[in-house]
């Protein structure tokens, strides 16, 4: 087991005593318990896959609908990272993939977060040199992922095994994973230090429009009806029972995002794209933004059956032990504002 996971997992195993002490030092006790915050931490992703909060911050939705409830925000490259900053205390709730969260719950045996939205499906998969055409083309190759345990690295792996290739933690296996920042591995395959990667959006278009690469896995292709969680919203329980009025609050500003990205897509791009471009430097190509938005789907709908099997996906490649479930999701104040507006509520059932 490499330093890097010992040392995760040595965080992981004080992480429900510090997120308790450190969340009462925070944001939690500037507000009446029940009422709301004075402030909420909010984490999420310089990604197109993070693209309603990208557009909830660029345009003001969060902070309208928190009204006198500041918003702080705070970025990450990975999920293990703003997993890792949830339960530290560092911030409130963030957006996340599938399997952070779900080690979340393991790690804090069910005390330390709660799903409370869906946010996007789909916009990931494994880009490769156009020589390559087959899983077997792969064995003894390099592919990147953008962390050791985080939502494409599982996928990677879970993927490969099917196709009777094997890997481990240390990058050894019949093809070796190589976990690293999406920005690094851009860089290594332009450069053809490695032979792909599985990457979310906006890399995976990058890598095939600007860099000549091939898609050889669209992961929608694995999912049924091409629908899986990629992005979702999560919190602290800590926050949720002391502020639950700053947290329907925070769900409404993303109501009211993936609403805009429905009715003025070519807005939210937009939007989506000054915020990478005020968090990067550097926006992305307009043509970049419009692929990666045609392969996703934005929705509050957590899509939780997609979680159940991606926790089965992390269990065969050796990434969790057997988890149980039962309550990681609390969509119950989501569903309280959908049906306020006239729109159908979603589930937390374990089978679609």
């Amino acid at each position: 087991m490499s330093s890097r996971t010992l040392r995760a997992l040595a965080l992981a195993a004080t992480a429900l005593v510090t997120a308790t002490t450190l969340t009462a030092c925070g944001s939690g006790d500037s507000g009446g318990s029940g009422g709301d915050a004075k402030t909420i931490r909010l984490g999420y992703f310089p990604n197109i896959t993070h693209a309603p909060a990208l557009v909830g911050v660029n345009k003001g939705f969060y902070q309208q609908a928190l009204g006198t409830t500041k918003l702080e925000t705070k970025t990450f490259s990975a999920g293990p990272a703003a997993l890792e900053a949830l339960l530290s205390g560092a911030i409130d709730a963030t957006y996340i993939g599938p399997n952070p969260a779900i080690n979340g719950w393991a790690q804090t045996h069910g005390a330390g977060l709660k799903i409370i939205a869906g946010s996007t499906s789909g916009g990931a998969g494994l880009v490769v040199k156009p020589s390559i055409t087959s899983a077997q083309d792969l064995r003894g190759k390099k592919l990147a992922t953008p962390q050791l345990g985080n939502t494409q690295d599982v996928a990677l792996r879970s993927w490969l095994k099917q196709q009777g290739l094997t890997t481990n933690t240390q990058g050894g296996g019949d093809v070796s994973v190589l976990p690293q920042d999406n920005a690094t591995s851009l860089q290594a395959f332009a450069q053809g230090a490695i032979d792909g990667a599985w990457v979310p959006e906006p890399n995976l278009s990058r890598m095939v429009l600007e860099d000549k690469g091939k898609l050889l896995v669209n992961e929608k292709t694995l999912w049924p009806g091409g629908q899986f969680v990629t992005t979702q919203l999560i919190v602290t329980q800590d926050f949720l029972k002391k502020y639950p009025d700053s947290v329907k609050k925070l769900l409404q500003g993303q109501l009211k995002a993936i609403d805009y990205i429905q009715s003025d897509n070519a807005g939210a791009q937009q939007a989506a794209n000054a915020q990478i471009a005020a968090l990067t430097g550097k926006p992305l190509k307009d043509t970049i933004v419009a692929a990666a938005f045609q392969n996703m789907t934005f929705t509050n709908d957590p899509i939780a059956s997609s979680l159940y099997t991606s926790a089965q996906h992390a269990q065969a490649v050796g990434l969790l032990k057997p988890v149980n479930l039962n309550g990681i999701y609390d969509l119950g104040p989501l569903n309280d504002l959908l049906k306020a507006d006239g729109k159908p509520t979603v589930s937390d059932a374990a089978s679609s």
